[in-house]
């Protein structure tokens, strides 16, 4: 059984954790851990702000879960819902992830929330501008 787990002083853009013997298998599971400067938080395809989107999904499935089971909801109603409402969770978070990437998603609402025109009905918004070349002084 090995388990090696090294992240410091690697010299490349990434670190690779190896974990021999898991579970009695005798199978190796690899993974690649993104430790670049200035890069991107990567860790299985979710980038940056994603990983923390995922996990706060998660942490509400699992109180979702917790309440419903203490309410008395039998198993068999509950669930099939967390399972379909995590299954949902991930893969929204996995398409925006991939659709937006690292900013994106920030972009696309502050795109949406700038107005396609202003309008005025009077030309006072203009003339009562302090320092302009109409200034009445």
């Amino acid at each position: 059984m090995v388990w090696f787990l090294h992240l410091f002083g690697s010299g490349g853009n990434g670190a690779e954790v190896i974990f021999w013997d898991i579970g009695g298998i005798g199978m190796a599971s690899v993974y690649k851990i993104n430790k670049g400067v200035s890069k991107p938080i990567v860790f299985k395809g979710l980038k940056a702000q994603y990983i923390a989107y995922l996990a706060l999904g998660l942490v509400f499935l699992l109180v979702l879960f917790a309440a419903l089971y203490i309410l008395g909801l039998s198993l068999f109603v509950v669930l099939p819902l967390i399972l379909s409402l995590g299954s949902a969770v991930f893969f929204t978070v996995f398409r925006l992830s991939h659709r937006f990437g690292e900013h994106g998603l920030m972009k696309y609402f502050a795109r949406r929330g700038i107005p396609t025109y202003v309008r005025f009905n009077s030309r006072r918004v203009f003339t009562s501008l302090k320092g302009g070349r109409n200034e009445r002084g």
